[in-house]
This record gives C-alpha cells, structure tokens and sequence, in this order.
C-alpha cells in the first residue's frame, strides 16, 4: 500500500471546502496505510475558461438541482454554507496568496487558513477579491507584518505565475472542474479523479480496504 492525493481546490466552489473537510479529517486513517495528503490552490475559473466548461449555476436544470444537492452536502459534511450575492468572485488573489502561505508556513497553519477561505467568503459573506476585506481574514491567523508579506506576495509577478502554471499544469492534464485530484497509487501509477463524493473510486485505485456503504436489512418483526 500507499500513495498520494493532490487535491486541487477554489474557494468559489463549494464541494472544494467539502474535499478538504474529509481528507483532513480521514488524513490519520490514510497516513496508516503510507498515504499522503496535499492541498493546492488552483484557478477555477482558469481551467473553466481554458477547458470549455460551463458553469453549473449557468444551466437552469443544473442550478435547480444543485440547491438540492448542494443542501444534501451541507448536512453530510456538517457545515452550513450560503452563497454571497456577489458570487461568484475573481479568486485571484486569495489563491495567489495562499501559493505563498503554503511555501512559507508549516502545513496545519496553511491548510487552516486554507479552510478559512469559506469561512469568510461562503460563512460571513466577505467579498475576499477585495484586499482591505482579504487583509483582515489573514488576520484572523497571521501578525500584521505577516499579513503584510502574505497580501505583497498576492499581488506580485512571482506568485501570480506560480498559481498560473498549476491551473495551466490541470487544464493540459484534463482537468475541467474543482476540486480536481490527481491520485498516485504503490506502483507508481497516477490518475484524475473529480468531485467530493469519489472516494470509494479512490481507495479502490490505492488498494486500500475501505468498508463500502452498506444497509442492513431491517429486522423482521416476531409475532
């Protein structure tokens, strides 16, 4: 056994915030069988743009469904989530910063403030494109001379191709949607996985044994 999962993620979509919420909480159980968790902030609407998909919220009968599911989700994973009417946002920035975040700060301080993200956008309805409001959700976990260099790097050439070569990286590999996961099983072997319900297909492809969802028939009653 083992392995590794990238998981590639936006904070304008939802089901990204639910891939984070499971591996971390299941990344002891996957670190028993040699398998490592990494997050990575990526571009959506780069690799929607540049994949030729179409929003969900754009087609009618998707939209509709999706306030369903989206519902469905919320109870499973246990959180609870309404989009801002300024939805969706150019994530640039907050993506760009945490590409620096990540390289600069140990991995439960990144993924923290990485889960942060939705607390703010999706949680207090902050618009985090704008960086007096990004500045101040940094400050929930960084000093002020930190926050400072975190919203520089944002803003600067370096990190601006740095986020723009991983989305690029994901669009040429096939990547079309978030959370993306590229999935690396004990042989060597890599393949792309989408969505934050496929981890049956995950653990399938890295050997792992995994208990499947099962129902159990409902007792007879004796008379």
């Amino acid at each position: 056994m083992g392995g590794k999962i990238d998981c590639y993620v936006d904070c304008n979509s939802p089901y990204s915030l639910y891939a984070v919420i499971y591996l971390r909480k299941n990344r002891k159980a996957l670190e028993s069988y040699g398998v490592e968790v990494e997050f990575f902030p990526v571009f959506l609407g780069g690799i929607m743009q540049n994949s030729g998909n179409t929003p969900p919220w754009k087609l009618p009968a998707k939209a509709k469904h999706g306030q369903l599911d989206g519902k469905r989700a919320q109870k499973y994973f246990g959180v609870e989530l309404t989009p801002p009417k300024f939805f969706p946002i150019m994530t640039l920035l907050p993506l760009r910063s945490m590409v620096y975040i990540k390289e600069k700060y140990p991995r439960d301080q990144y993924e923290t403030m990485l889960q942060e993200l939705w607390t703010g956008y999706w949680g207090d309805h902050l618009d985090l494109s704008k960086p007096d409001i990004m500045s101040k959700v940094f400050a929930r976990h960084f000093k002020p001379e930190e926050v400072e260099q975190i919203m520089k790097a944002g803003t600067s050439p370096e990190y601006k191709q740095k986020l723009s070569k991983i989305t690029g990286r994901l669009v040429e590999s096939g990547a079309y949607g978030c959370p993306w996961f590229e999935v690396t099983n004990s042989k060597g072997k890599t393949e792309p996985f989408f969505g934050s319900d496929r981890w049956h297909y995950m653990y399938q492809f890295l050997d792992l044994p995994f208990q499947d969802i099962a129902l159990p028939e409902k007792p007879q009653t004796k008379l």
